[in-house]
């Protein structure tokens, strides 16, 4: 069985961080910025978060970004490409043309490799683009890997076609919801509004349309969580943006930033606590031009590692 939650993760040191305008029509999060030093203040986010989940003892797997082609949402990599216990690495489709620029499948490949670790075969669901179809990694899906279960809100940057290729390839069943902002907008991601973690889901249930909402809270707490219920004031503080590592020790490392720890209540606090010890980082660049949290800027590495030759 597939643990939920890994402890190595791979990280992209940006390059040419800033505004994506045209990601931005389907992320209501990213705003552009006047800051001529948004790029340096990204950059100064990003290392803070990697020394400190290196201080947890997670182990910090590093690829710097290319400075060309600029590449504004490197910063990213969990939406285009997930890596399985398996030895599976997915390629996803990405929404957006700038963002397709992100895909390094063999920088990433190489770096996974002289890390000891081991890919046996890459499943490329990238030629969805050319029918403009998109999937867009574990921001689209949310994963319960022992329960070959997924999540999913369908929106422009996820596509039901896909869903089903992904289902089919990985064995996987999806559940797909409806869920959208005060607006009346698909929310552009699931994970926005959905955090698994191995026995807790953060979760925005008003953001859910109220005929789902059953079925998604009964998969839920089938699988044995607890479900930590946040309000649309605290999504949008990136509280359901979390996610859940182990230490070198097998101890639970809740990663988060410090804007979504702040907006939880005391309550919410000891509750996700119990779960692991939580690791915020301030990020606010990042978060308010880039539209994503802490979950998004982490690359989970579940693959097996090399065995020794005898």
């Amino acid at each position: 069985m597939e643990p939920q939650s890994a402890s190595a993760v791979l990280l992209v040191r940006p390059a040419a961080f800033g505004f994506n305008a045209e990601a931005a029509q389907s992320n209501v999060f990213a705003h552009a910025s006047g800051d001529s030093e948004a790029a340096r203040k990204a950059l100064e986010e990003f290392d803070t978060l990697a020394n400190r989940l290196v201080n947890a003892g997670v182990e910090v797997l590093l690829l710097d970004d290319t400075p060309s082609p600029p590449k504004p949402d490197a910063v990213f990599p969990n939406n285009w490409f997930s890596t399985h216990a398996d030895g599976t690495m997915v390629l996803y489709p990405m929404a957006t043309a700038p963002r397709r620029l992100e895909r390094r499948t063999e920088d990433v490949r190489s770096l996974l490799v002289r890390s000891g670790f081991e890919v046996r075969r890459v499943i490329d669901l990238s030629k969805n683009e050319e029918q403009g179809h998109f999937l867009e990694g574990t921001g689209s899906l949310v994963l319960d890997r022992p329960g070959r279960r997924a999540y999913a809100n369908l929106s422009p940057r996820t596509d039901v076609d896909v869903i089903t290729e992904f289902d089919r390839q990985m064995g996987y069943s999806t559940l797909i919801v409806d869920a959208r902002d005060p607006g009346g907008r698909p929310i552009y991601h699931t994970n926005v509004f959905l955090g698994l973690g191995a026995g807790f889901a953060m979760l925005c249930l008003d953001a859910v349309a109220e005929p789902d909402r059953g079925a998604l809270i009964a998969a839920l707490e089938s699988s044995g969580r607890t479900i930590i219920e946040l309000s649309f004031a605290q999504l949008r503080r990136f509280g359901c943006n979390i996610l859940e590592l182990r230490s070198g020790d097998d101890e639970p490392v809740i990663a988060l930033s410090l804007k979504a720890l702040s907006n939880m209540t005391p309550d919410q606090v000891r509750k996700l606590e119990k779960f692991g010890s939580l690791v915020a980082v301030d990020i606010p660049t990042v978060e308010a031009v880039g539209g994503g949290s802490v979950r998004c800027m982490i690359a989970e590495i579940h693959l097996p590692r090399f065995s020794p030759a005898l």
